[in-house]
């Protein structure tokens, strides 16, 4: 009953058709979402006013603030209270954690990203573009190699121990071993966003991968082209060169 009563307190909000009431996940994280954008316009807040302001019962505000603060996305603080403070202990405020508020920010810092690109795509061109694209990886290059150091000359290997530096990285990568080789996976991409109007920063980034596993690539996939995962095949017999390839295929077409 006291899920229900909570849940009934949230549907005004949630634009929810009679007969066709959302579940509690989806409503929960609707809640969510505007308390997080409530904090993000106010700042610190107690829980009352974000109750007020939500239509909300304590309850049920308590409730989803005690569940940002276990995920880390609110912290709690006593409320400062200026001249005579009177009798009973001061209330609670809650504000944004800097993690979330950097994700409130995610797509402003995209679409600042992109505009730069664009600017640096009309006064210098794509020359200038991938020149910029390079400069970008080459940290995460020269951090990969450093933690590379024990991986040995051979490719699979070589990828195995490449994946967990990305994954340190936060790419969330990993590397198998298929028929034809290996493969090189990556569950995360930090610029998608921008990489699908840039694929030169795709490029770059396969080209680091080549450089790391020391032989011939192929990128399969991105995120950025809308393809659930960034894949890189790596042949198991590469052709012998003058230096490492980097090719991309396209699969979704």
């Amino acid at each position: 009953m006291k899920n229900a009563a909570a849940l009934s307190e949230q549907q005004p909000a949630t634009g929810t058709v009679a007969g066709s009431p959302a579940s509690p996940a989806s409503t929960d994280l609707s809640t969510r979402d505007r308390v997080t954008q409530l904090l993000l316009e106010r700042g610190a807040t107690t829980a009352a006013q974000l109750g007020s302001a939500l239509g909300l019962s304590p309850a049920a505000i308590r409730r989803h603030l005690d569940a940002m603060l276990a995920d880390g996305d609110v912290v709690a603080r006593e409320q400062a209270v200026r001249g005579s403070r009177g009798r009973g202990r001061p209330a609670k405020v809650f504000l944004l954690t800097e993690a979330a508020r950097v994700r409130c920010g995610t797509h402003h810092y995209d679409n600042m990203a992109t505009a730069a690109l664009r600017w640096i795509a009309r006064n210098g061109g794509s020359t200038a573009v991938e020149a910029f694209a390079a400069d970008q990886v080459a940290a995460l290059e020269a951090r990969c190699r450093a933690a590379m150091e024990d991986a040995g000359d051979d490719p699979l290997a070589r990828a195995e121990a490449l994946a967990s530096a990305l994954t340190a990285e936060g790419y969330a990568a990993n590397a198998s071993t298929i028929a034809s080789g290996g493969q090189l996976c990556q569950h995360h991409c930090p610029v998608a966003h921008v990489a699908a109007e840039f694929p030169q920063l795709c490029e770059a980034e396969t080209a680091v991968i080549s450089r790391l596993v020391g032989t011939h690539v192929q990128r399969l996939a991105t995120i950025a082209h809308g393809d659930g995962v960034c894949t890189t095949h790596i042949p198991a017999q590469p052709r012998a060169q003058s230096g490492n390839t980097v090719t991309t295929v396209r699969t979704d077409r």
